[in-house]
């Protein structure tokens, strides 16, 4: 396979492999391999009933791969309670017990396999269990903690083989942890998303996203989502749980990342929005009000525009009408280009020193645990490729020629010092909408933080705007 057609995608990954093996096998070879095809048997019937998939089987262990971490960890933990059960009446010295590791990771998929470190730490992973245990990475036990009735114990940073950094290992316990509070919204740690997938008229599956009743309340994608990532990040859960905490929030991730195909042909803008109608007729939505974040407040416009019988209302925040391309600035391009190479050389590296640029303009005031999610999310949600190629169609974005066309009630907000998107262009947006009402909101974050003063304000305008067209 060649540079340019490789495949990297975000998966859950799941390694099993027998304690002891050539020891057990040694001692009675016919005994141990009978209970070695019984346990491969249960293994693999498992991780299909729980929606995975096994790559491989190398000797005595198993590769598998989930779209879901917490179906991984949730199988991970049910292979090893049968194990126990159906072992209870063999001897110890003579009982064969796997050790399991799952970690959250980017791969590389070349026919029916996967490869890279993502694979090879939940390799490494396996390997600190202890038999009949289950060891997990810091990145899976953010996605699920609270999500089943198990406990985390933390093992501390591990320097494990052939990974260079340390890797932040978990054991799960039989006791199942209290729950972190997610984002202080009421209600919001008791939500669970339903998360299916629909197919875009040339192929691409779509990822999307519902959660929480009510009215409908569609969001449109942005820069970088991931629905199951973003759901517990520091960096967008606050804003997520309280939408759904009186609506049904439905959101998708774009071609090109998140749970969505990566290896999408046609990344354009025209198929960004098409991809919306794809989504809306998936999930049955007949009216509702659409949330356009950055840019994705290009993609709602074009879409309330060429179906304003659906749209009852649209919200833009951090909007922009015009790509940098389309701004008349020299210097806005060169940035563009400056930025564009370092995606090109630093986007999939562990050490994050290349992504930290962009962290520090989506959210310059951001604390330490945001940064660092936002500098991990960036790897794990898509490729330098795909990431180059939105950040094109991104500044090519220009639907100036529709905001006059925009005929239901519009609110736009906009932070003041924001340094993706100036203040501007969202004055910009408001301006040309008829009717449009424009919220200046205080701040420097693209994206905004629950600890900033913005935040309750930004909501106060959501929900106020909603309910006068409920």
């Amino acid at each position: 396979m060649s540079d340019d057609a490789v495949i990297r995608k975000l998966t859950a990954i799941l390694y099993a492999d027998v304690a002891g093996y050539s020891r057990l096998t040694g001692a009675d070879e016919v005994g141990t391999h009978k209970q070695l095809s019984a346990g491969l048997d249960l293994i693999s019937g498992r991780i299909e009933g729980a929606g995975g998939r096994v790559v491989h089987y190398a000797g005595d262990a198993v590769l598998a791969e989930f779209a879901s971490v917490v179906a991984a960890v949730e199988c991970a933990v049910g292979i090893q309670r049968q194990l126990a059960d159906d072992g209870a009446n063999i001897p110890a010295d003579k009982r064969l017990e796997f050790r399991i590791g799952v970690n959250l990771g980017e791969v590389i998929v070349d026919r029916d396999d996967i490869y890279g470190d993502g694979v090879n730490v939940a390799a490494r992973l396996e390997s600190l269990a202890e038999p009949g245990g289950i060891c997990v990475s810091g990145a899976v036990v953010d996605q699920v903690r609270g999500k089943l009735d198990v406990g985390f114990e933390d093992m501390g940073a591990q320097q494990v083989k052939n990974i260079a950094d340390p890797v932040r290992a978990y054991k799960v316990t039989r006791e199942g942890g209290a729950p972190k509070a997610a984002s202080g919204v009421a209600g919001a740690r008791d939500m669970e998303q339903d998360i299916r997938f629909c197919t875009a008229p040339d192929g691409v599956r779509l990822a999307y996203a519902t959660v929480g009743t009510g009215p409908p309340l569609i969001k449109s994608a942005n820069w970088l989502n991931h629905l199951e990532y973003d759901w517990e990040s520091p960096i967008w859960r606050h804003v997520l749980h309280a939408l759904a905490e009186d609506r049904c929030l439905i959101r998708y991730d774009q071609r090109g990342n998140g749970l969505s195909d990566w290896d999408a042909e046609d990344l354009s803008f025209d198929a960004w929005v098409s991809d919306f109608e794809t989504m809306v007729e998936a999930t049955g939505a007949d009216r509702f009000p659409i949330l356009g974040i950055s840019q994705g407040s290009g993609v709602a416009i074009a879409y309330t525009v060429q179906y304003p019988e659906r749209v009852s209302r649209l919200i833009l925040y951090g909007s922009y009408a015009r790509g940098r391309n389309h701004r008349g600035s020299q210097t806005n391009i060169d940035e563009e280009q400056a930025l564009m190479t370092v995606i090109r050389n630093g986007w999939g590296q562990e050490n994050p020193a290349f992504r930290q640029v962009f962290t520090s303009l989506f959210v310059p005031n951001a604390t330490a645990e945001q940064m660092q999610w936002f500098n991990d999310v960036q790897r794990i949600t898509t490729t330098a490729e795909n990431a180059v190629r939105q950040r094109q169609i991104q500044n090519d974005i220009n639907v100036t020629d529709l905001l006059d066309q925009v005929s239901v009630p519009t609110l736009v907000m906009h932070v003041r010092e924001d340094g993706v998107v100036p203040f501007d262009e969202g004055r910009r947006v408001a301006a040309a909408i008829p009717g449009a009402r424009f919220v200046p909101l205080d701040g420097q974050n693209h994206l905004i933080l629950e600890h900033e003063p913005a935040w309750p304000r930004f909501l106060e305008e959501v929900r106020a705007f909603l309910a006068e067209g409920d």
